[in-house]
């Protein structure tokens, strides 16, 4: 009894000793504290104000668009800035190529990348560290430098202005098999050990075992990879020939340099290019987070 009444007592104190310990910061401390939310409400201000117009310049008007002061909120809320800019170029086609090639590249890169992440951890490689150091060092080979050899290639095998020429020279990521490596590592090795005297293989023990267990970190790579690919501009743009295979981000792009350019299209094609992003960032921040923390501790 008399432990239940002390740990009465405590909880009934914990608010007044959190009072007593913020009513004994000193000015100084209180000022500090003061200071980083303030910077850190600049920055989210900073950040968010952006997003913001573009939605709320996509609903507004040549007029509210064009005044000034300009207008932070639509006065008279229209949609005709969507269906101008569907109209102006091939919007919705424009929108699956980019569903589609991002799609197709996050599962391509997911599965390369389990399957090399899986070989450097639990498969006998000789000189593994060699091999892993050459494989990252893939990484530091800018992408400008490979660019022109791969254009040229898929020239040559007729891939140009196609899905697989878009595709292609993504399929994998020395990123995404560092991450699963990572943790991949983090499984201690009584599970290798007993999934093979359950009689499981290599393959089975990677979809049956190592799969489940490290879906943070595949979720957060197929976050990273979709955003990636969903936001590409430089390779759509000398792959591709004609309006119907370029993705969404060239379509801006001829929304801005159009004869008739109007600053309510260029928004409203950047928010429905914003939603899939901003869906994903959203519901998938957790992911994210546990995914690129995964193997920093042991």
């Amino acid at each position: 009894m008399s432990t239940i009444a002390t740990e009465a007592a405590e909880t009934a104190d914990e608010p007044r000793r959190r009072t007593g310990v913020l009513a004994g910061r000193s000015p100084r401390e209180l000022l500090a504290r003061a200071a980083v939310y303030l910077v850190l409400a600049v920055a989210v201000v900073t950040v968010a104000f952006p997003v913001y117009y573009a939605m709320a310049g996509a609903f507004m008007g040549p007029s509210e668009l064009s005044s000034y002061p300009p207008a932070l909120v639509p006065h008279s809320v229209t949609g005709r800035n969507f269906s101008g800019a569907v109209e102006t170029i091939p919007l919705a086609r424009q929108y699956a190529n980019s569903a589609i090639t991002a799609t197709a590249i996050t599962l391509a890169q997911l599965f390369t990348s389990i399957l090399a992440a899986y070989a450097f951890v639990f498969l006998p490689i000789r000189a593994r560290a060699v091999v892993f150091g050459v494989f990252l060092a893939t990484l530091m080979v800018p992408w400008e430098a490979i660019i022109i050899p791969n254009y040229l290639t898929l020239s040559d095998w007729g891939l140009g202005n196609t899905y697989f020429g878009l595709v292609l020279p993504f399929l994998a990521s020395g990123f995404g098999t560092f991450m699963l490596r990572q943790s991949f590592r983090q499984l201690p090795a009584e599970l290798r050990d007993a999934a093979r005297i359950d009689g499981a293989g290599h393959w089975r023990f990677l979809w049956k075992i190592v799969v489940p267990l490290n879906k943070p970190a595949l979720a957060a790579l197929s976050i990273y990879v979709f955003l990636s690919a969903w936001n590409q501009y430089f390779w759509p743009l000398i792959i591709t020939r004609t309006a119907n295979m370029q993705t969404l981000q060239i379509g801006l792009t001829s929304l801005r340099d159009s004869e008739m350019s109007d600053p309510g299209l260029i928004l409203a094609g950047v928010v429905l290019s914003l939603l899939p992003t901003l869906a994903l960032v959203v519901f998938g921040q957790r992911f994210i987070v546990r995914g690129l923390t995964a193997g920093a501790v042991r």
